[in-house]
């Protein structure tokens, strides 16, 4: 069973709990990521560590 728990804060998508498992993230301050767009924030935090260390 499919329950909508709340949208993206980056792409306004309803992100869902299915059979009790969250299909995003819940960050430190309550905020709701789909898995996609955590994935697009997790690559873009590994390229600007990329560049700060060259």
């Amino acid at each position: 069973m499919d329950e909508l728990v709340g949208t993206c804060v980056r792409c306004a998508r309803n992100v869902y709990c299915t059979a009790g498992f969250l299909n995003g993230i819940l960050s430190d301050n309550k905020k709701i990521l789909c898995f996609n767009c955590k994935d697009i924030l997790y690559a873009m935090i590994k390229e600007e560590r990329l560049e700060d260390e060259s």
